[in-house]
């Protein structure tokens, strides 16, 4: 058995009305469900400019005429009079059931939104989303598909209204009925309301080309008429002849389906086939295939033009053999073949299939069945739900899938629709019209009425934000248990804009940090990109950056931002020779001589911290004398590599003459070693023990150091640097000897 349909070869009415008679409702209930409306719609317009009872009568009949349920029947006129009551859904649960009160509440606010959507002013781009969002927001609330079958009567019934009264149907209403109605009474399988909804649309959207398209048809509408008569009976005898019982239809005329395929195709109105178009009503499957084999044999077949919709039936259960023949007068001819089933199914849709009723312990939306009629009904049910959610994968697609279910829809003051996540707040709701706004966020009205920022918005509320004109959002929206945010697209808006906040901090510090430097050395006039440009960064503030999180030197900026030294000559060297006092036997600063020079002015290079009885070298400056630098100093190997005629010969002096004591050299240790409480203490008393003077101290701790995995698996890194005084470097080995044996320390150098 195919889903939706009934065993082959029954002709059984439509499952809703076996229900009908099983339960034994009948038309009264329809007909008191109008009593109850009519002194409370007969005196009301609707915003169309309909009446409002005559609108409701021209709904039941439509539904009445696809096969709904009594039920669904009487519902129509409750739910147009529920705009008239002051507590719709306790009067209409008290006079007529759950299910009528559930019906009416939630097709009230799905037509308050759609109303409200229609009358925002927005651009043209912006109509195209603003229909989409009619389309999701329409399947949000389609899970009661009762719904669903009342917006589509009513709309039908409202452009019916504007072509019958001549009155002019808003640009937006024409075309959201063909961009979403349509297209879901086509998902839904209902093809009576799905063609009239289109010709109706073409006719307000396209009204020149629907006139000249009529016309066309108009002008041959006798002679055509004549040939598809003349082709229905020939059909008919030929198929009688050979023991088929069929019933042949001239097949209806739409005028959006031939407009369509000539644009489409770029045909004439003449090259269109199904101008001349023929359906055949069969008892079987069987006999749709003989139908089938006949008209092939009878007429030729047209190439390229046969659809079996009975092995593999269309997404919304459609079931039917198309095929076009050319006729004895050698034009195309389209005929459909379908068994009575399948041509209920495709007139009226999951409408002859599905089951209306009151409040059951089990079923949906208040359906309860038994027995025979409960498995028919479940098989209908999950082929419709299979439809909408098929329909909901396609609205969706690109989007991850996401599920209808967890989807919210609500307004702007200007009725432009926002659709969020289930539970989402004003916040989420902020965010999602505009970054900005969600970050100025301070209330919010919902309604008209201020609620807190943590409450659950629900779809069809408006939701006016109360914003600042400056500033930014609170820490506190990050908390999960406050519930400000359900969205992880507002949740990472937040969370940028807290790590931009801090990022602008830290580049604020290393600017700060850059620009005293650069006042210390003069060069203030130095453009900053430019400076970050020859450090090797995109910018200035990823230099700033890096600097404000301590992570490059401003040692590297001062290196770069001294000049190189000029070249001294002998000339210069000898002139510096005779400025200084020739009886002075002292040597150089710090106990230095120059070979081959009595007196020139030296200073002991910070990089290396040489001291007697270091093996060392001198690099002639620009200006500042000669610089002394242990002789395997990295730096001094560098300068050598670019100027070797500046690197000159030097010796440490001898004693003191005067008797005076020795002078004292600073040196540089570091010292690596698990951070404990007191490693501090323990590596000054070694110090102190050797009676080393220290002058200054830097330590750091690193939690988790890399460098400390590999030894100890983890844990706290200190590093520690000591600058001392020593007269004598040879007193360092001891001292470093010592560093290493206490408790923790990793390594002990001198630098």
């Amino acid at each position: 058995m195919k889903t939706g349909l009934m065993p082959e070869g029954a002709h059984a009415a439509p499952i809703v009305a076996l229900l009908d008679a099983s339960t034994g409702h009948s038309q009264a209930e329809v007909a008191r469900a109008r009593a109850f409306a009519e002194p409370l719609l007969a005196a009301e317009t609707l915003d169309t400019g309909e009446n409002a009872l005559t609108h409701a009568d021209g709904v039941v009949a439509i539904l009445q005429g696809i096969g709904a349920a009594q039920e669904l029947q009487a519902a129509a006129y409750l739910v147009y009079a529920a705009d008239f009551l002051a507590k719709p859904e306790e009067i209409v649960a008290k006079a007529f059931g759950d299910s009528h009160a559930s019906l009416v509440t939630h097709t009230r606010k799905l037509v308050q939104m759609q109303r409200a959507a229609r009358r925002a002013q927005v651009s043209t781009d912006q109509r195209a989303e603003q229909t989409e969002r009619v389309r999701k927001m329409l399947l949000a609330f389609s899970r009661d598909l009762r719904v669903v079958l009342l917006r589509l009567a009513s709309r039908l019934q409202t452009l019916r209204w504007h072509a019958a009264s001549k009155q002019p149907c808003p640009a937006e209403l024409a075309a959201e009925s063909q961009a979403v109605f349509a297209p879901l009474a086509n998902r839904l399988g209902i093809w009576q309301i799905k063609w009239e909804l289109e010709d109706l649309a073409f006719r307000f959207r396209e009204p020149e080309a629907y006139k000249a398209l009529a016309k066309g048809l108009q002008e041959k509408r006798v002679e055509r008429e004549q040939r598809i008569e003349a082709a229905r009976a020939a059909l008919q005898s030929d198929l009688l002849a050979q023991g088929i019982v069929a019933e042949v239809q001239g097949r209806p005329k739409h005028l959006y389906s031939i407009h369509k395929k000539m644009q489409g195709k770029h045909l004439s109105l003449d090259r269109v086939f199904d101008l001349r178009a023929l359906r055949v009503i069969v008892a079987s499957v069987a006999d749709c295939y003989a139908v089938l084999a006949r008209l092939h044999e009878v007429y030729t077949p047209v190439p390229g033009e046969f659809d079996d919709y009975i092995a593999k039936p269309k997404p919304n259960g459609y079931q039917s053999l198309h095929t076009v023949v050319l006729g004895a007068d050698g034009r195309a001819m389209e005929v459909q073949i379908r068994t009575r089933e399948m041509h209920d199914h495709a007139e009226h849709g999951v409408a002859a299939h599905w089951a209306y009723k009151e409040a059951g312990a089990r079923g949906y939306a208040g359906v309860s069945a038994a027995g025979e009629f409960e498995e028919q009904v479940a098989r209908a049910r999950k082929a419709v739900l299979n439809q909408l959610l098929a329909w909901e994968r396609d609205a969706v697609q690109g989007e991850g899938g996401a599920v209808f279910d967890d989807r919210i829809y609500v307004f702007t003051p200007q009725a432009t629709i926002v659709e969020l996540t289930a539970g989402a707040t004003p916040v989420d709701f902020a965010y999602a019209v505009h970054t900005d706004l969600g970050h100025r966020c301070r209330g919010a009205r919902i309604d008209g009425q201020m609620l807190p920022l943590n409450t659950a918005l629900h779809s069809g509320q408006t939701v006016e934000i109360i914003a600042i004109k400056e500033g930014g959002p609170s820490l506190d929206w990050l908390n999960p248990e406050l519930g400000y945010l359900q969205s992880q697209r507002s949740r990472a808006k937040v969370r940028a804009w807290f790590n931009a906040l801090q990022q602008a901090q830290t580049i604020a510090k290393g600017r700060e940090l850059v620009e005293k430097l650069l006042q210390r050395e003069g060069k203030t006039a130095l453009k900053l990109d430019e400076l970050a440009a020859r450090l090797g960064f995109k910018g200035a503030d990823a230099l700033f950056e890096v600097v404000g999180k301590d992570e490059y030197s401003l040692r590297n900026i001062e290196l770069l931002l001294r000049p190189p030294e000029p070249v001294a000559d002998e000339d210069e060297l000898l002139a510096q020779r005779h400025t200084r006092s020739a009886s002075s036997p002292g040597g150089g600063r710090g106990g230095v001589l120059v070979v081959g020079i009595d007196s020139l002015l030296t200073t002991l290079s910070r990089c290396c911290r040489p001291a007697p009885p270091d093996a060392i070298s001198g690099f002639v400056t620009r200006g500042k004398g000669v610089a002394i630098h242990r002789s395997d100093c990295s730096n001094l190997a560098e300068m050598r590599r670019r100027s070797p005629e500046r690197v000159i010969a030097v010796a440490w002096a001898g004693g003191d003459a005067a008797g005076k004591s020795a002078p004292v050299y600073p040196v540089d240790v570091l010292v690596e070693a698990g951070d404990r409480q007191g490693l501090l203490r323990d590596v000054l008393e070694v110090f102190a023990k050797e009676k080393m003077n220290v002058v200054a101290v830097n330590t750091q701790s690193l939690q988790g150091s890399a460098a400390a995995k590999p030894r100890t698996g983890g844990g706290d890194t200190a590093w520690m640097s000591f600058t001392l005084e020593l007269s004598d470097a040879t007193r360092l080995a001891k001292v470093l000897r010592d560093l290493c044996a206490i408790s923790g320390v990793r390594s002990a150098r001198r630098k």
